[in-house]
């Protein structure tokens, strides 16, 4: 070994010659064309060391949930804990090829199914894919089934969406390309869904309405349980968002108020990465009646035997690779058998204390559209102080901690969305509301020019929406 180890050596120093210009003339590779083989390259004299350093100083200058606090709303960045990742990098599990086997793949088949069941106990339903890859593709993926079931029932007329003015961007948009039209509605005083609008919005063509609850207000509705009436007395589907379940999860679920089907956010509940365009994940669970139309496979379980079945005659078709995305799917198991039931309802008590929490130390300070208990989030409006939202948001990112999402709801004006989710500590949150206090403070003309702490200074958003640069 080391006589071939060096012979190699030799040839290799011998062809690249010295200093910092390598030769590849000599390497004579036929099979890369004359016009497009490199001639010379050219690499730097660079210490191991230097380039440690380098990448080091990069990824500081980098926020993400392992570096502070990130109350962003909505999108939520949650705490990913190391030892799903450390699980999820296990090479019994990462080097396993999708196209292998059921009998030699029993334990992520395993992982699968528990993950499945656990999805339908928590959520009330009664069947679940996980093929979908991301929360929006779930919303799709639901939306592709209401079309075919209504279709089956000879009910294809049902062209419609109804859809609150609270909604995530996102339904509309999944409505809208699995071929349905939108019909919004409004929101009350209170953030809660005007139960006449709905009954003057509801047809002989509407086939589902699309609602997340708790809202993004952060505001339970109350009247859930008549919309559930209004809705199926109209021959329509009750679909729930679950991009809020991390408020509800151990406390109620879906299915005791009425709904038919619900996509989940692994992300926001379950702690699995989020962000970076993926690795995503966004099961869909469904009630009985819906069962046939989920996509394929789904994992089975016969004796102590794991397998993927086919068998929905009415399937919509896959929406997704394989069996989804399951380094993501394995680490949402993790953290669900680690956290178990009565941690995972933990969870969400701990989520809604500290909504609230920075919610009541916010009062005073800028304007809480809508009162009384939150759930797990809550908007605030910097309307009252004369301030902009996006102004007091970059005042924050100066100060070392990421802003909360902005202008969302658009419901509300001048709108900053917070979600400290369980993981934040009090003196995370005092921090927080400390930083909200001293922007408002500021003069105007100083608090445009933040950030004036980090690596670049005010960018011009708008600017860099229309003329993109998509290369370095």
């Amino acid at each position: 070994m080391g006589y071939h180890q060096a012979t190699y050596d030799e040839r290799l120093l011998s062809e690249i010659g010295s200093g910092n210009t390598y030769s590849v003339e000599k390497t004579n590779r036929p099979e890369i064309p004359d016009g497009i083989r490199r001639k010379k390259l050219s690499l730097p004299d660079v210490a191991e060391y230097d380039v440690i350093r380098h990448y080091v100083h990069l990824s500081q200058m980098n926020y993400s949930v392992d570096t502070g606090f990130y109350p962003l709303g909505s999108c939520t960045m949650k705490y990913n804990p190391k030892f799903a990742d450390r699980m999820a990098g296990d090479q019994r599990f990462s080097r396993m090829h999708p196209l292998t086997a059921p009998e030699y793949a029993q334990g992520e088949l395993q992982v699968m199914y528990e993950l499945q069941e656990f999805l339908r106990a928590s959520s009330g339903m009664d069947a679940v894919t996980l093929q979908p890859l991301a929360g929006a593709q779930g919303e799709y993926t639901s939306m592709l089934i209401v079309r075919k079931y209504m279709e089956s029932i000879g009910e294809s007329r049902r062209n419609e969406i109804i859809i609150p003015d609270s909604a995530h961007g996102t339904n509309p948009a999944s409505a809208a390309m699995a071929g349905f039209s939108t019909v919004e509605i409004p929101s009350k005083q209170d953030g809660k869904v005007d139960l006449d609008a709905l009954r003057d919005a509801i047809s002989d063509r509407t086939a589902a309405f699309m609602i997340t609850n708790p809202s993004t207000l952060g505001v339970f509705e109350s009247n859930i349980l008549e919309i559930e009436k209004i809705v199926h007395g109209a021959g329509a589907l009750l679909y729930y968002d679950g991009a809020n379940f991390n408020a509800i999860l151990g406390v109620t679920a879906p299915g005791l108020m009425g709904f038919d089907m619900v996509h989940f956010n692994l992300h926001k509940t379950f702690a699995t990465p989020h962000g970076g365009g993926g690795p995503g994940a966004g099961p869909v669970a469904v009630k009985e009646k819906l069962r046939e139309f989920l996509p394929l496979p789904v994992v089975v379980k016969e004796g102590k035997k794991y397998s993927l079945y086919y068998g929905y005659r009415n399937s919509i078709g896959r929406v997704g690779g394989f069996n989804g995305s399951f380094i993501n799917l394995l680490r949402a198991w993790a953290y669900m058998k680690f956290k178990g039931d009565d941690g995972l309802t933990e969870n969400t008590r701990k989520a809604v204390l500290n909504a609230n929490y920075i919610g009541r130390k916010l009062e005073g300070i800028l304007d809480i559209p809508t009162k009384g208990l939150k759930k797990h989030e809550v908007v605030a409006s910097t309307r009252n102080t004369g301030k902009k939202a996006l102004d007091v948001a970059k005042y924050i990112i100066n100060s070392g901690v990421h802003a909360p999402t902005i202008y969302f709801p658009l419901i509300v004006p001048e709108a900053l969305m917070i979600e400290p989710t369980e993981d934040a500590s009090i003196e995370d949150m005092d921090n927080f509301v400390r930083l909200v206090e001293e922007a408002i403070k500021i003069p105007d003309e100083e608090l445009h020019r933040m950030p004036v702490n980090l690596s670049i200074g005010r960018a011009d958003e708008v600017r860099a929406a229309r003329a993109m640069k998509l290369h370095w």
